[in-house]
């Protein structure tokens, strides 16, 4: 199973539409895709389906080691896309703890969901690479960095890079994909630079083709408890969600062990 962190340092760049979206696309192409809420707020449940706050999840198996995993997944209408909700949260499991205090009962967690024969895990998490954000982190094996296509987003940038590299030191297998340009408005002058100052800043290898429009379907979408593929006008968006698929396939050390 590899296991992939949509991650950033800022909150409302658009992790939760990412991990949802992609996850859909990995589990339309046949694999088997686990969905994982680690954000404490339940973006991703909240998103999918109104019950999440009440039903268990990622922050109930680790903190109780005895929860078993599948009593935590929710099935969804498509057969290779299941989803655990991030569960019922308590304050020291909102991400504010030091980084280490979950890493173990993390990487059993991973463990666990390895054991059920899936493909492809996608986490979604919270902003800020901290607390139990940070124990996934050093527990995955690659990570995607949404990035708001705005002015002030660009200058955030080698800061999440420079925080990354040393979460390298903790987990040296993690490979970071690259940032990924979300809520792009193709006829905003300062949106489309943004964009273009992020490729002139870093390698290319670093920043994916791939641009995630700004789209009221999004909010259509989430409104209607849906990935925006399932949506009768998402054919689009699902196309982009397809191509950020298949260039995290083609990175090199992803593509043998995905296909």
């Amino acid at each position: 199973m590899i296991t992939i962190v949509v991650s950033s340092q800022k909150g409302g760049v658009g992790k939760t539409t990412v991990s949802i979206n992609l996850a859909h696309s990995f589990a339309r192409s046949g694999k088997r895709t686990l969905l994982v809420d680690a954000d404490p707020q339940g973006s991703v449940g909240l998103s999918l389906t109104r019950q999440s706050r009440t039903l268990n999840g990622f922050y109930d198996a680790i903190g109780d080691p005895s929860c078993a995993l599948e009593q935590l997944i929710v099935p969804t209408k498509l057969e290779t896309l299941s989803l655990i909700p991030a569960g019922q949260c308590s304050d020291y499991e909102l991400g504010v703890g030091a980084m280490g205090v979950s890493l173990e009962r993390v990487k059993a967690f991973f463990h666990m969901a390895d054991t059920q024969g899936y493909d492809v895990c996608i986490v979604d998490t919270a902003a800020g690479l901290f607390g139990v954000t940070a124990d996934v982190l050093s527990a995955c094996d690659a990570v995607l960095i949404p990035q708001q296509a705005e002015p002030l987003g660009v200058r955030s940038v080698p800061k999440i890079l420079e925080a990354l590299t040393k979460m390298r030191v903790v987990n040296p297998k993690l490979h970071v994909l690259g940032l990924v340009m979300t809520m792009v408005q193709n006829r905003l002058a300062e949106s489309i630079e943004a964009v273009q100052a992020v490729r002139n800043l870093l390698p290319e290898n670093m920043v994916m083709r791939t641009v995630v429009p700004r789209d009221d379907i999004f909010v259509q979408a989430s409104a209607k408890g849906l990935p925006v593929g399932v949506m009768e006008q998402g054919a689009g968006v699902l196309a982009v969600f397809d191509n950020l698929r298949l260039e995290i396939e083609n990175k090199t050390d992803l593509h043998s062990v995905l296909n």
